[in-house]
């Protein structure tokens, strides 16, 4: 079992998001997602549990852009070029889909990321690991 890190509450390891506050699986800074119990904020590791709280950095050393993601979701996110940038392919087959078959249904998806990317709700990659911010 894990548990929300925005909330705390217990949740399905399979689970998107979180039952009980709506937030996306990993998401949040608040809780740990291995016992649940509140965290400093800017920890590395969880006091309660030893767990390690924020990802660590690729293995190359190097977090992906922002200010890219945001780039390439304004200008290329019809087609979802963000969403393989990120690593969420899945997400980016889905947009080039709807996309094609309707004209226009991946491009409204991209601009509510673009938006999501400028106000922080996206802030990581498909890994966990922490985008770079730039600006």
């Amino acid at each position: 079992m894990m548990y929300c890190k925005n909330c705390g509450a217990e949740m399905n390891e399979n689970a998107v998001a979180c039952m009980s506050c709506g937030f996306a699986k990993g998401n949040g800074e608040k809780f740990c997602a291995n016992c649940g119990q509140p965290i400093n904020p800017g920890a590395a590791i969880c006091t309660s549990c030893g767990a390690a709280v924020k990802a660590a950095v690729a293995a190359n050393g190097e977090q992906k852009s922002k200010l890219t993601a945001v780039l390439l979701a304004f200008f290329l996110g019809g087609i979802g070029i963000h969403d393989f940038y990120l690593g969420y392919t899945k997400w980016g087959i889905i947009k080039i889909v709807l996309t094609v078959c309707t004209g226009v249904g991946g491009s409204i998806w991209a601009l509510i990321d673009f938006i999501r990317l400028l106000t922080g709700s996206i802030s990581t990659d498909a890994n966990g690991v922490e985008l770079k911010k730039e600006f």
